[in-house]
C-alpha cells in the first residue's frame, strides 16, 4: 500500500450492531484479524484491520459499478492508477468478479484515489477515466482501466500519451474523449472523490470497504485472492444462513 504506515487491530465490541459484526467476523475468521500489527515499508503491502473508520459516502448512480448495483457484498475501492499494489489488486478484483460477479452476489465499486506526491500522472489518469465513463458510460470505464493496469509493468508509471488510445479502444469517441479530458470538468469529481477517502481516515492505496447493507469494515492493502475469497466465503455463508461443512 502507498503511502507507508502502519496500524493495529481494535477490538471488536460485544454491543456492535449486527451487520458490522457480521463482516467484522468474516474478516477476522479469514485470518487477517489473527495478524499481528505490522510496521509497512513502501514494498510491502499492509495488513488488513477491522476498525471503526468513518463512513464513506453511499453508493449510489454516480459511482462506476462493475456487476449487479443490488447485490448483497459490495467491495468499494479507492485506488492510484499509477500505484503498483493497485494494479496488484485489480488482478485479484477482477479474478473475484469472474467468480462471485455474473451471478450477482459480488459488485466492485471503484472510486478514485490519486495520490499526486508518489505518482504526479495519476490524477491526470482519473480525470481520462472519469470522461471515458461520461462519454461511453460504464462498461467504457471499466475496459479502460483494465488497459491502464495491464498495459504497465508492475513499477512502471502509465504512459499518459496513451491514454486517448485507450478511451478510444474502450469505446469513447476521440474528439469527445479530449474535450473532456482538457476542459477540466470532471476535477471536481476527483478532488471530492479523494476528499472522501481522505475523510475516511484512507492514507494509502489500495484501500477497500466490504459493505453489506449500510454497515462496513475496511481491507487495507493488496490482499492476495485467497484472502478476499475467504472474506467473501464467509459473508455468503452467514447472509444465507449456512455454514462451510454445509456447503460441502
Amino acid at each position: 500500500m502507498e503511502p507507508t504506515y502502519s496500524k493495529s487491530s481494535i477490538a471488536i465490541p460485544l454491543a456492535i450492531v449486527f451487520g458490522f459484526g457480521l463482516i467484522a467476523l468474516a474478516i477476522y475468521f479469514s485470518g487477517i484479524g489473527k495478524a499481528a500489527p505490522a510496521v509497512v515499508t513502501q514494498n510491502t503491502p499492509t495488513q488488513p484491520a477491522v476498525t471503526t473508520a468513518a463512513k464513506i459516502r453511499p453508493v449510489d448512480g454516480s459511482d462506476n459499478i462493475k456487476g449487479n448495483p443490488n447485490a448483497p457484498i459490495l467491495v468499494v475501492e479507492y485506488s492510484d492508477y499509477d500505484c503498483p499494489f493497485c494494479k496488484s489488486f485489480h488482478e485479484t478484483m477482477n479474478q473475484v468478479m469472474k467468480e462471485y460477479g455474473v451471478d450477482g452476489k459480488v459488485a466492485w465499486v471503484y472510486r478514485q484515489f490519486p495520490i499526486s506526491q508518489l505518482h504526479p500522472n495519476a490524477p491526470r489518469i482519473s480525470e481520462a477515466a472519469l470522461c471515458v465513463s461520461e462519454v461511453a458510460g460504464n462498461d467504457a470505464f471499466w475496459k479502460f482501466s483494465d488497459m491502464v493496469f495491464e498495459e504497465r509493468a508492475m513499477n512502471e508509471q502509465t504512459n499518459v500519451t496513451k491514454l486517448p488510445e485507450y478511451a478510444v479502444t474502450a469505446g469513447a469517441d476521440k474528439a469527445a474523449f479530449m474535450s473532456c479530458l482538457e476542459s477540466g470538468k470532471v476535477k471536481e469529481k476527483v478532488t471530492a472523490s479523494y476528499n472522501d477517502a481522505a475523510a475516511a481516515g484512507i492514507q494509502g492505496t489500495p484501500h477497500s470497504f466490504i459493505l453489506v447493507g449500510n454497515q462496513q469494515a475496511p481491507i487495507e492493502g493488496a490482499q492476495p485472492y485467497e484472502v478476499v475469497k475467504q472474506i467473501i466465503e464467509n459473508l455468503l455463508n452467514q447472509l444465507e444462513g449456512t455454514t462451510p461443512t454445509d456447503n460441502q
